[in-house]
């Protein structure tokens, strides 16, 4: 199978798993959240998936955010969730994460650890993050941009809407 071939399938199979990502329709009013699989599905796993429950509480609100930079997807975070995020027990295979909006789902990634030698095609927040003490950056890719595949679903108006709403979007392309 070729590689574009390869791409436009991962690329469907991607946009089928979060459509029927119903798991994090919990509350309309919800504004941006992160939250854990439920059961702590590897990330390899995910695009086979066409449903997929968050756990039962997000590990990251947006009243854990200072701020956050569309530009370089930068999350400014206050100490204690920094804290929390780093106690968070990852394998050098990640843990994934659902990133909701309202209620909604719109993408999926992994927390990933700089330690993995694994490659991984997806959204990735590495932790313990390099941004600086209490940032972290969503990228794209591990070990870097080179190696993900699809479109970028970072920019989501959605997304950026609820963090706007919150007081938290620092910059907005």
């Amino acid at each position: 199978m070729s590689k574009s071939t390869k791409t436009a399938i991962l690329i469907l199979l991607c946009f089928a798993a979060v459509s029927g990502l119903s798991g994090c329709a919990s509350r309309n009013d919800e504004g941006f959240a992160i939250y854990l699989t439920k059961d702590d599905i590897p990330p390899r796993s995910m695009e086979d998936l066409s449903h997929v429950e968050k756990s039962s509480e997000p590990v990251l609100t947006e009243q854990d955010i200072v701020s956050y930079d569309a530009g370089d997807h930068t999350i400014l975070v206050e100490p204690a969730a920094m804290v929390k995020l780093k106690d968070l027990e990852l394998s050098t295979s990640g843990k994934t994460f659902l990133v909701c909006a309202d209620g909604i789902p719109i993408y999926w990634g992994a927390f990933w650890t700089p330690l993995s030698s694994m490659s991984f095609e997806g959204v990735v927040i590495l932790i313990p993050g390099f941004a600086g003490e209490n940032s972290l950056e969503i990228s794209l890719g591990y070990p870097g941009e080179s190696f993900y595949t699809g479109s970028d679903p970072r920019n989501d108006e959605r997304v950026l809407d609820a963090l706007e709403k919150a007081g938290k979007l620092k910059y907005r392309p």
